[in-house]
């Protein structure tokens, strides 16, 4: 399980975000490389908010087994149907092909615990959101798909699996303490979840 939920790694997937981007913006199609970048960004940013409101507040939510949603599930999510938009155009496929990757690694962060089914479930939402969203935005890719795309994607991915950002201790980090003001928030911090 390991070397699957090791493709949605941080370490991996933001250099396959942006040498998609580079190879959109390169190949005249700007719209594209935008929405890409934006819907990604945005579902990331989405994510982090997520995990440090978590985090952070974590007595409020401990009751129902939330302590950080799955920024792994997202990531594949977003990525794998964002892709699969910006090759057919077709908001369907994208939905589907983002739905898939979510269960993929879904799964496997389930089979790891490292995170619950409502993490999980919370992920793959944010990440499918995010890929629909980019699909309705993008426009029509051009008359020339870019087919190759999906070859720099998989080589990106694998030359550098296995690679990993500390990510959520550096998320952790920034939410111990930060909502002690709000008293339902306060509570013990002193070790990651």
């Amino acid at each position: 399980m390991i070397f699957l939920t090791d493709f949605a790694d941080q370490a991996v997937i933001l250099p396959v975000v942006a040498a998609i981007a580079v190879i959109l913006a390169a190949s005249g199609w700007r719209r594209g490389a935008f929405f890409w970048l934006l819907a990604i960004g945005g579902t990331f940013g989405v994510m982090l908010v997520l995990k440090f409101g978590f985090l952070a507040c974590r007595p409020v939510f401990s009751p129902w087994t939330l302590r950080s949603p799955s920024g792994h599930t997202a990531a594949a999510a977003v990525v794998a149907g964002g892709l699969a938009a910006v090759l057919t155009g077709r908001t369907n496929v994208s939905a589907v092909v983002a739905a898939f990757a979510a269960l993929l690694i879904g799964f496997s962060r389930l089979e790891l615990g490292f995170h619950s089914v409502v993490e999980v479930i919370i992920g793959g939402a944010v990440g499918i959101a995010g890929a629909v969203i980019l699909s309705r935005f993008l426009g029509p890719p051009p008359v020339r798909r870019p087919v190759w795309l999906l070859s720099v994607a998989c080589v990106t991915a694998f030359l550098l699996h296995g690679v990993r950002l500390p990510a959520e201790a550096a998320i952790w980090h920034a939410a111990s303490g930060a909502l002690d003001f709000i008293p339902a928030c306060r509570g013990d911090m002193s070790a990651p979840p």
